[in-house]
């Protein structure tokens, strides 16, 4: 007796099926149908490019979960079971409508191996479903939420699972083949039918109702979160390419001109919670949430661009939400500091960072719910170039008294220039910074100069603010300077000027000089590789290392600073709780540097508390902004007598016993 499948085997009205299997096709293909449409919508926004690089790992992250292990081992078990589980179910559908309707293949061994392998995929989704099931019931994770589809969904999946299985056990208990057990999973429950006729009878009844619950579970897939299974690869593909600057919203709070990459995002989001439990913001209690700005960014783009939503029947439910969101207002986006913590713990890569920011837009097009000191501030930038002082010029201060090459003057050349940037020259306390890092490329010989009181603003702050008009011009005066002057090579003091001239710079300037830039850190660190910076006397001292969001983060520099604090002889590095891809932010990202928002918590004694923990006598940054945060925050946290807070270059050039560096009053 030849072992094979057989189709609708103890079913009479097949063609009820057919019409009902058709129904819930024609569902799917709705959802389906409505996410495309907004997709393209997306890329006709912002177009995304192709890479045929980035298809190796978005394959790897979604086929082994490689992101979601990170977040625990439970979490990543989980995801293999319901993924392996549910891929193998599927797959094993589509090859029984392949025997039945094109080319009889499930007989024999074949159909052995077959039933053998939709058995552990359906164990495997099984036991997964439970234990999600438990994570969010029984032995709650903090930052899962419990909503009734966050139920539903594990619940009727289940529901499908363990349908299957009761109808092969039904279908075995009543023909009782001798390849019975191949199906181990049916086999083991087949004696829960008293005998052969029974099993007969209820086989119907258990086969319709596992129909109608998996065809009613087609239909809802699109609908569901469970769609993040089409959402999530290609957001993860798309993670790896250029990212294109999105245009200000035209209207207050628009989020539905977003590009493709993003609208990805909003529906590749399982609302996990990772991006909640690692946001500085929200886990000091402010009220902002990067999970919540993503669902509502989902629902404002499906209600302004939904084919669905243009049905007559639906226009007066769509304008009532829509009323609902713009009276909610969106306040809680000046709280975001645009640090990337989201991003970097996100398994599917789907952070609201550039979503802020084009949230920010649209309140500052409209001149509505901006705080009143980031108005100030956009006004100084505007008129200035600065967002510190009202006063034009006051970027070469600092210089005075060296013999530094203005490279903005005819006659003037240099290897290197030295763009200092808006913090550092300005504020007293960073710009202690410009002159220990002078001193020590004067120091190495390093042939370099600045700009003076010509150099602009490279723009970071004007489009963290969403200040999408002036950053573009602040971009094409930095452009066009660097440009007249042939300057090519730049080394930044803040990784925010870095991260802005490397990355931004380039989506807008179709035209101009090839841009090497580097940051200051990665400077030092490669001059001291090649032997022209060395330390001769030791520093007995035991510092710890605050990573600034936008080197570490953003642009995956942690080596290089702590190489020299290795290099320096005596000096004891210890590190923070959470230090390198994952250090705490300091408050000072995103604009927060130039305001107070009501509610707003000090991040930055936070971390203060963790470098505390470490018994080190300095904390060390790179970075202006964090230096006066953690300067602050040392101030007005009781942290005076415990430590003293120094950037990387004034600690080199102390350890370099450079005259400028020997001012106490630094740290």
């Amino acid at each position: 007796m030849n072992p094979l499948r057989m189709p609708f085997w103890g079913v009479d009205a097949a063609w009820l099926f057919y019409l009902l299997a058709a129904l819930a096709m024609a569902c799917l293909g709705l959802g389906l149908w409505e996410k495309i449409s907004l997709w393209r919508q997306g890329r006709r926004a912002a177009p995304a490019p192709s890479s045929k690089q980035a298809l190796g790992p978005a394959l790897a992250d979604v086929l082994l979960g490689r992101r979601i292990w990170r977040g625990g081992r439970i979490a990543g078990l989980m995801h293999l079971m319901l993924l392996w589980g549910f891929l193998g179910l599927f797959l094993g559908t589509c090859a029984v409508a392949v025997d039945h309707y094109l080319i009889s293949f499930l007989h024999g061994r074949v159909y052995l191996w077959f039933s053998a392998g939709l058995e552990a995929c359906g164990l495997l989704l099984v036991l997964g479903l439970m234990l999600a099931l438990a994570r969010r019931w029984l032995l709650p994770v903090a930052r899962l939420e419990r909503r009734p589809d966050d139920t539903l969904l594990p619940l009727w999946l289940l529901a499908v699972a363990c349908g299957g299985f009761m109808v092969e056990a039904a279908r075995l208990a009543a023909t009782a083949p001798p390849w019975g057990a191949w199906s181990f999973v049916g086999y083991g429950l087949a004696g829960l039918f008293p005998g052969p006729e029974a099993a007969r009878e209820l086989f119907p009844w258990l086969w319709w109702s596992h129909a109608l619950v998996s065809l009613g579970f087609i239909a809802w897939l699109p609908w569901s979160k469970l769609a993040h299974a089409i959402a999530a690869p290609a957001s993860l593909y798309l993670q790896g390419q250029p990212l294109a600057v999105l245009a200000v919203a035209a209207e207050e709070g628009d989020l539905a001109a977003l590009g493709l990459r993003h609208l990805l995002h909003l529906d590749a989001c399982t609302r996990c919670g990772r991006c909640v439990e690692a946001c500085p913001s929200a886990r000091a209690g402010e009220p902002f949430s990067p999970r919540d700005v993503l669902h509502r960014a989902r629902r404002q783009a499906r209600l302004k661009y939904s084919p669905l939503y243009r049905l007559p029947w639906l226009r007066g439910r769509r304008q009532a939400l829509l009323e609902r969101d713009r009276a909610a207002g969106w306040e809680d986006a000046w709280y975001c500091t645009t640090c990337r913590a989201c991003l970097e713990v996100c398994p599917v890569q789907a952070a609201p960072i550039e979503m802020v920011r084009k949230l920010r837009a649209g309140l500052v097009e409209q001149g509505s719910a901006v705080p009143p000191p980031l108005m100030d501030t956009l006004e100084k930038l505007h008129r200035y170039g600065n967002p510190w002082v009202a006063k034009k010029g006051a970027k070469a201060a600092w210089a005075a008294g060296r013999d530094i090459p203005d490279l903005s003057r005819s006659g003037q050349e240099a290897d290197w220039l030295y763009f200092v940037g808006c913090t550092t020259s300005i504020d007293t306390r960073a710009q202690g910074i410009a002159r220990a890092l002078s001193d020590v490329f004067t120091h190495c010989g390093v042939s370099f100069g600045t700009l003076g009181k010509k150099e602009p603003c490279c723009g970071d702050i004007a489009r963290r603010l969403g200040e999408q008009g002036l950053m573009e011009e602040q971009i094409e005066a930095t452009r066009d300077l660097l440009n007249g002057r042939g300057l090519t090579r730049l080394v930044c003091t803040s990784p925010h000027c870095f991260d802005t001239i490397k990355k931004v710079h380039p989506l807008f300037l179709e035209e101009g000089l090839p841009l090497r830039v580097l940051h200051y850190s990665q400077m030092l660190h490669r001059l001291w590789r090649q032997g022209r910076l060395t330390f001769d006397h030791p520093m007995p001292l035991k510092v710890t290392f605050h990573d600034p969001c936008f080197l570490a983060r953003h642009n995956r520099i942690v080596d290089e600073p702590r190489g020299l604090l290795g290099a320096i002889p005596g000096l004891e590095l210890v590190e923070m709780a959470e230090h390198g891809l994952n250090a705490l932010c300091c408050g000072g990202g995103g604009g927060r540097m130039w305001h107070e928002i009501p509610g707003q918590a000090n991040l930055a004694v936070r971390r203060l508390e963790q470098a505390a923990a470490t018994g080190a006598e300095l904390v060390v940054t790179a970075c202006p902004l964090c230096l006066i945060m953690l300067e602050d925050a040392r101030k007005t946290g009781g942290f005076e007598d415990k430590f003293g807070i120094i950037d990387l270059s004034e600690l080199v050039a102390r350890a370099l016993r450079l005259t400028a560096a020997m001012d106490e009053e630094a740290v």
